[in-house]
């Protein structure tokens, strides 16, 4: 029997190599391919403030449709967009990822990022791209049982400097800004979970009554936790993609 086939998708000033801790964790019945979004790593960019269906034409080889599409952060509100212009996969994981990244009801917002936070973070972005960025790492390891162990790998991860150049972080951030996935997560068009630290800084309440909870970690259970992450991320694709427990 061929191995359910895992595609990682990682978040915004992040590159593949946030999954290099739950390499030595999977099942043997999973084959996991952690895929670079366009412009970070060896991945050639986009043209500035590319649109999704640029995107989805760079990204319809890499993000194969027999296989479980598995989208952090980020990389997760991604995902689901591409819903919209991919065939869809055998499911779908979303990893610290809602429907959107900024909280909608602002007046009631007992938690996560408003929009305000978010374009204060792009007007600072805008002043110091590398600094702003190296801020960013710190904010979400906030929720880690161990933030400054977390903070430590993701530097000995990803090194001093951003993975990506700064028109890709700029669109990254208009992403993270403008994508509303409601519509698509309201009728999907494959098997959906999504998984939620119960601590993670960037989720607000109402996100997480829709979402499985992670216990006892933030925004980078990857970091903290990959062994259980690893173990339970294979629980659910093994789950959604047969059909007779299919989750949607």
């Amino acid at each position: 029997m061929q191995p359910l086939r895992l595609i990682l998708l990682s978040g915004w000033g992040i590159g593949q190599r946030i999954w290099q801790p739950l390499e030595a964790h999977w099942p043997a019945c999973l084959a996991a391919q952690a895929v670079d979004w366009p412009g970070y790593g060896d991945t050639p960019p986009l043209e500035a403030d590319a649109a999704l269906q640029e995107l989805a034409d760079t990204m319809a080889e890499p993000l194969a449709s027999d296989a479980v599409w598995v989208g952090w952060s980020l990389g997760g509100l991604l995902a689901t967009a591409l819903l919209a212009y991919l065939p869809p996969p055998r499911g779908l994981i979303l990893l610290g990822a809602g429907e959107t990244f900024c909280v909608k009801d602002e007046a009631n917002a007992q938690g996560g990022v408003t929009s305000d936070e978010l374009s204060a973070f792009q007007r600072a972005f805008q002043r110091d791209p590398t600094a702003t960025w190296q801020h960013f790492l710190r904010w979400q390891t906030q929720g880690e049982p161990g933030p400054r162990q977390v903070h430590r790998q993701l530097r000995d991860l990803l090194g001093d400097t951003p993975p990506a150049d700064s028109p890709t972080l700029a669109t990254g951030l208009h992403w993270l800004a403008t994508i509303d996935n409601r519509p698509r997560l309201a009728a999907p068009p494959c098997p959906v979970v999504r998984l939620i630290g119960d601590h993670d800084p960037f989720i607000s309440p109402a996100q997480r009554r829709v979402s499985k909870p992670l216990s006892d970690v933030g925004h980078c259970p990857m970091l903290s936790q990959p062994q259980e992450l690893a173990a339970t991320i294979g629980h659910h694709a093994r789950q959604m993609t047969d059909i007779s427990t299919a989750v949607l």
